[in-house]
């Protein structure tokens, strides 16, 4: 066998577990213990990037367009600490369905399966804060109770954000993520994994620009042949209009941990609302460190997705 036959039938480099993340949302251990079945699908993001609308196209996908799918209990945030893995675990052990499990880990502190999909789903960090902002500015008591107060919180609490999404957002980029997680290194992880078999890379805005395209294609990706009779309420159960008037199904614990529940959590599902608002020097200092931490191509991808080539 020459050698570049060798190398086309290499095993890929899979990525290693390297660390663990823990924070006031996080426990990353939990992917130590989780026995992986061939065909599992991973939805990951940074958060606030599209990650509830991939978990209602994979749902459609997976069940062929029901209306009544409880999205949010069939497709957990794994990492999530609240509940506790102790209790979380068996529950998706327990499932029989394909699953769909919900992260916004960096790779390199997931533990990756060869035999899982992963939809990695990404967004211009300024919506991502943007959307963020109106998530966290609405979050109720509750919320702030289940974050701080569940035992095994590493780290500092979670606070109250500024009224100001500016401020918000400024401390965000110059705080390395904070009050939430680093970003850069989240989009890094994920876009330098993207050439291999079982990692496909969606953004937002090319959701937004073509739904029934990147719908295809990742049906496509996760080897589900979509039945030709329900492919038109699969679309509208995955147009934003459908999923904001039937946001209780979809929005973790029906959207309970926010003032204006489930309709709060899915807000306008529209992207520029930091246009006008944010000073030119935040932005154009945003663009810059895109640039200088993920590199032009990556950078171009983030910022417009795909579709804007």
């Amino acid at each position: 066998m020459s050698t570049e036959t060798a190398e086309a039938h290499a095993e890929p480099a899979w990525p290693r577990k390297t660390r663990e993340m823990h924070n006031h949302h996080m426990d990353s251990t939990i992917w130590n213990d989780l026995a992986f079945r061939e065909g599992d699908i991973v939805i990951a993001t940074y958060a606030k990037s599209g990650t509830t609308w991939m978990q209602q196209i994979v749902s459609q996908l997976l069940f062929d367009g029901p209306e009544d799918l409880p999205v949010a209990e069939m497709s957990p945030w794994l990492d999530l600490r609240v509940p506790p893995k102790a209790v979380k675990l068996p529950e998706v052990e327990a499932q029989t369905h394909r699953r769909f499990l919900k992260t916004h880990l960096p790779v390199d502190a997931l533990v990756f399966s060869p035999e899982a999909r992963y939809v990695y789903v990404g967004r211009d960090g300024r919506d991502v804060m943007w959307s963020m902002h109106n998530h966290h500015l609405h979050a109720n008591a509750a919320w702030y109770d289940a974050l701080n107060n569940t035992p095994g919180r590493v780290g500092p609490p979670i606070g109250p954000p500024p009224e100001d999404p500016v401020e918000y957002f400024r401390h965000w980029l110059e705080a390395n993520g904070d009050p939430l997680w680093p970003f850069w290194e989240n989009v890094r992880s994920w876009w330098a994994i993207r050439a291999l078999p079982n990692v496909r890379l969606v953004h937002f805005a090319d959701l937004k620009r073509d739904l029934e395209g990147e719908m295809r294609g990742i049906a496509g990706f996760l080897g589900i042949e979509p039945d030709p009779a329900a492919w038109p309420r699969m679309l509208e159960h995955c147009s934003f209009e459908w999923m904001k008037r039937n946001a209780a199904a979809s929005v973790p614990l029906g959207g309970a941990f926010w003032e204006g529940g489930a309709q709060r959590f899915i807000h306008r599902g529209t992207n520029g609302r930091w246009q006008g608002v944010l000073p030119d020097e935040l932005s154009q200092g945003y663009e810059a460190r895109a640039v200088a931490e993920l590199g032009a191509e990556a950078a171009d991808w983030l910022r417009a997705g795909h579709g804007a080539r």
